[in-house]
């Protein structure tokens, strides 16, 4: 039996960051809880009351491990559904190593990463989409990725998958009368109420797939790829946006030979600022690789900034860009350039700083709209697209399916691509994959 699977086991593990701090959470959670406590504190406190404690490993020679908050959480009313506990113990290394031996000493392991969750999960604590937005939150970075975490925590996205769920119930119910009793004299609006509920099913999950990926963009955060000839000032502009530092800068062309990431916040959505290779021929093969690369870039990225230096002519780079940007401003720019560029909304000088905090409140709105919410609960994971997707295919197919039994079995398995999603059904082969991306402790 996989351990990671066995309930049955005692766990526990740090809840908080390993480093130099005042105060160490240690959680544990299985049957074993009470007896752990019982010889770890001598007297175990009230439930969900707060309690110091001396922490002790008893041997033959008794020793004090800590002097502790200890809080105990009876069964289903703790976070995994189990009988839990915190510890509450001083941070120092040597503190925790001794309670986690002391721990294992008394029949707990070490738990795996994102076992507790797991726990809950397999509990009826949480459901599926509920655990990954668990899984989000922890792993949020600004406020805006908190809240849609926060929003699928609470439930937000199972209330609309439920909902969906309960309609193809009723609509599987009816489908079943016309097939057990095709010769009773049942109304003929029957058939014609349940063939308007599948269609208004599949519109509405037609609609919530059509977000443009805004919710999966917001939890993985956004690239902005920044293209152009060699010396624009791509490297100059990275180093300004990131405020440090992060690539190059010369005079000579071509310094940028690969791509450099820099991760920063626009618009309270995390963008990670791609510098890529400058866009020219060349004979150079490994400049030339940098440019493959530096166009790849370009087609995958959800924003591409097109560099041109203002000071002089020349030609545009021959790919899609969502933001022109002239570069060099405080050099002598031609008012026949201006004007035969004025199409060219944003110039900057990365040197004086002269349209830059004008550049930053341009991408801060183009971040702000790639993620914003726009209608229901958005999708947040490849997980959850796909089995929308494979809900619509079956549903498009009971349309267009004459036979009742034949779409009866597509009803049946539109509800089994809700029931993975949320956990419900067959989700066995999913759960380790799923819960090895939680970290340790949760």
């Amino acid at each position: 039996m996989n351990i990671f699977t066995s309930s049955h086991s005692t766990i526990f593990a740090l809840a908080t960051a390993s480093g130099r701090a005042a105060v160490a959470i240690m959680r544990i959670s299985g049957p074993q809880t009470l007896s752990i406590l019982e010889k770890l504190c001598n007297s175990v406190p009230k439930v969900r009351q707060a309690s110091v404690r001396q922490l002790w490993r008893r041997g033959d020679q008794d020793e004090l491990l800590d002097q502790a908050l200890v809080i105990w959480f009876k069964g289903s009313n703790s976070y995994t559904g189990e009988d839990s506990a915190e510890l509450h113990l001083h941070a120092g290394p040597a503190v925790i190593d001794a309670v986690a031996d002391a721990l294992v000493y008394y029949g707990a392991r070490p738990a795996q990463a994102g076992e507790f969750s797991k726990r809950a999960f397999l509990n009826g604590k949480v459901d599926l989409l509920q655990a990954e937005g668990i899984s989000d939150l922890v792993e949020a970075e600004t406020q805006a990725q908190r809240r849609q975490a926060l929003e699928q925590t609470e439930g937000s996205l199972s209330i609309v998958y439920q909902g969906w769920a309960q309609k193809l119930r009723e609509v599987l119910a009816f489908q079943e009368a016309l097939i057990d009793f095709p010769d009773e004299d049942l109304p003929e609006e029957v058939e014609e109420n349940l063939k308007n509920t599948i269609n208004n099913l599949h519109q509405e999950m037609k609609n919530h797939l059509n977000d443009a990926g805004r919710g999966e963009r917001l939890r993985r955060g956004l690239v902005f790829a920044i293209l152009g000839a060699p010396n624009a000032g791509k490297s100059s502009l990275l180093n300004l946006l990131a405020d440090r530092d992060a690539a190059i800068v010369t005079e000579q062309a071509g310094t940028t030979r690969d791509a450099i990431e820099v991760r920063v916040v626009l618009g309270d959505v995390p963008v990670t600022l791609v510098d890529t290779a400058g866009l020219r021929e060349t004979e150079d093969l490994i400049e030339a690789e940098g440019i493959k690369r530096a166009q790849k870039i370009g087609r995958e990225a959800d924003c591409v900034l097109c560099l041109t230096d203002a000071s002089v002519d020349v030609s545009e780079p021959e790919v899609e860009c969502d933001f022109w940007i002239r570069t060099k401003k405080d050099l002598n720019v031609s008012r026949e350039t201006l004007e035969r560029n004025n199409n060219k909304k944003l110039y900057i000088s990365v040197k004086t700083g002269e349209g830059i905090d004008y550049l930053k409140q341009v991408l801060a709105e183009k971040a702000k709209f790639l993620t914003a919410r726009q209608g229901p609960p958005p999708l947040t994971r490849v997980r959850h697209r796909l089995g929308i997707e494979e809900c619509v295919q079956h549903l498009e197919e009971a349309q267009r399916l004459d036979w009742p039994e034949l779409r009866g079995e597509e009803l049946r398995l539109a509800m089994q691509s809700l029931g993975r999603l949320t956990g419900t059904i067959g989700v066995e082969d999913l759960l380790d994959t799923i819960f090895s991306q939680f970290c340790i402790g949760k």
